[in-house]
Order: structure tokens, then sequence, then C-alpha cells
């Protein structure tokens, strides 16, 4: 049986698709996952990346909320180290004012881009990670500056609405205890970490403290998949992010290649190595298989949901990866 299931959204651009027109797509996805039933629509944050163009997810977010109905939509995540405080507590309160009790807001302290362009955004420290956190939640009651801090006075309009429910992203376990503590949710990073869940879910519920927005521990396991009618099929169209992320571990942030273009690449015996560490993190198969390792990944680290991202070259399969999914 597996856990309620969501919806990770990166943008992916493919080969030969204007970035304009992934971003427009991103519609297409969020009102098939609301009518499958799915618990929430989260947008990841990544910059000077042609093959993502979810560099903007507080836009990204009002769209897809404007477009649907009843769909939890987030972020996952906002990079905090990228942005002012306040500048987010002002987004978030106004999409939260926009589309009451519909909004997530998922941190991370990775940069989300390389160094230069973190060095174009002036981007804070990951370090300074748990500071600006304690700062986001001070624009949200102001009671938690001191009385003579200079940013006291300061009101992240509009200031009648408190911030959406707040997660904690994680890919190393780091942050698990920080976000129990704090009585956050917490989401782990599967689909890109080879370290395991495990440990890090157990120590976020070792630490939790019950909290208004989360009175009990949640924890979300993300993951990458790539579903279709046969096992085959699904092998072909996973071929498109294998080459995809042999081309990232170079530096090169290409739009996403054609199935048929990675299955013609000539790997190298060490480039198939690399493509193994991939496929390793990656959920492939028809329906059965897909549903049953699900299953036993999420029974192995106790999530209480799952997150699905799926990046293939072809939009219409993409959309069919979700809905057999969901509707199996």
């Amino acid at each position: 049986m597996l856990p309620p299931l969501s919806v990770l959204d990166l943008a992916p651009v493919p080969q030969g698709t204007p970035a304009s027109e992934a971003i427009r797509r991103t519609v297409d996805l969020a009102r098939l996952a609301e009518e499958l039933g799915f618990v929430r629509y989260w947008f990841a944050e990544h910059h000077s990346m042609p093959s993502v163009a979810s560099s903007s997810p507080e836009i990204l977010i009002g769209h897809a909320a404007g477009a649907t109905r009843q769909i939890r939509v987030g972020s996952g995540g906002i990079m905090l180290p990228n942005h002012a405080p306040l500048r987010i507590a002002e987004a978030f309160r106004t999409l939260a004012a926009l589309y009451p009790d519909r909004i997530d807001l998922g941190l991370g302290r990775a940069p989300g881009a390389d160094l230069n362009a973190s060095r174009a955004m002036r981007a804070f420290n990951g370090e300074d990670f748990p500071h600006l956190v304690a700062e986001l939640l001070a624009f949200n009651t102001p009671e938690r500056f001191a009385d003579d801090h200079p940013l006291r006075q300061v009101r992240a309009v509009p200031d009648d609405v408190p911030l959406p429910p707040i997660w904690i992203l994680g890919s190393s376990g780091a942050s698990a205890a920080y976000a129990g503590k704090s009585g956050m949710g917490y989401s782990y990073a599967s689909h890109f970490s080879p370290a395991p869940a495990a440990p890090a879910f157990s120590a976020y519920r070792e630490h939790f403290t019950p909290s208004a927005q989360f009175p009990a521990p949640h924890t979300i396991l993300g993951v990458a998949v790539v579903c279709a009618e046969t096992t085959d099929r699904a092998r072909f169209l996973a071929s498109t992010m294998q080459l995809a992320w042999l081309r990232i571990r170079r530096g090169q942030f290409l739009p996403l290649p054609s199935p048929e273009e990675a299955s013609a690449y000539p790997y190298s015996a060490a480039e198939r190595d690399a493509v193994r560490e991939y496929e390793a993190l990656t959920v492939v198969g028809n329906v059965q298989e897909v549903r049953a390792r699900l299953a036993a990944m999420a029974a192995d680290c106790g999530a209480d949901e799952l997150m699905v991202v799926t990046n293939v070259y072809d939009h219409g399969e993409r959309l069919r990866s979700y809905e057999l999914l969901a509707r199996e």
C-alpha cells in the first residue's frame, strides 16, 4: 500500500521546446494531479540551468494555484540563502491571502545554482540558514525580535495572514533534528541523494516538538520515477535523464535530450559507471514494478508521503507516468 502521493515539478525543458512553453505546461500537470487526488504540488528553485525553468517558484505557485481548486501548492523549495527573509515572508503571506489553506513553504539551504549564479544573486552563506529561518519566523511574529532590534518595527504585509506551514528540505540528514525541534515538516530528497532517508527521518521524529501547524511529525520522501505501460518503454523514456545526469556532472546544464539521442549516445565504461549511480536513485518500470518499489521505500523509512518527480522528454509521456502511478 502506497502512502499519499504528491508532485515535485522542476518545469523541465526538453531540447527544441522554449523554456517559456515549459513554464506554461506546468498547469497541465497541476490540473491532472488535482484530478488524480495528489495531495500537494511543489516547485523547486533552480537558477541558470537551461534544462530547468523553475527559477521563480513563488510565481509558479500562484499560477498553479489559480488554475486549480483544492490541491496544496508550494515550494520544494525556496532556497532561503538566495533571498532576504522579509521578501519571502511578504511573498508567501500574499500567496496565503490569495489561496487560504492551500500554500506550503518548503525551505532549503542549498543554493540551487552554480557559484557564479549564486554570486549574481548576492546569496548568503548556507551556514546562515538557521539564522535566516529565525528572521523569517520573526517577521511572522515580531515579538521574536528583541525590543531594541532594528527590524522589530518592520511589517511583512499582508500582516493579517500567517506564514503557510513550513517544511525543511534535506538531502543528508543534517537538518532533520532542526526541523523536528522547530515543529516543522521534513522532506528528504532521495531523488538525488544516495544517503538513506531512514536515519534522517528517525532523527526528525526523535527531536520533534509539536507546533500549531504540525501537531504531529510529517515526513515526505522525494523520489524520481518513470512509469510506463511496459518496463522496456519506461527504460527508454528514462534514458533521457541518464544522459542529462551525465552532462550535469560535467557542468553542462543543457535542455533534456530526446530518448532517441540518449539511447544512441556512445557511453564509455567510466560514463556507464556514472549513469549507474543515477539509475540507483530512480524508480523505473511498469506500474506494478514501480508501485512495489515505492511501497518498499516508504516502508523502509516510514515516509508519511511520497513526492514524485518525473523528468522525461515528451510532455504527454510525463503526464502519463503520473496518471499510471495514481490510477492503478
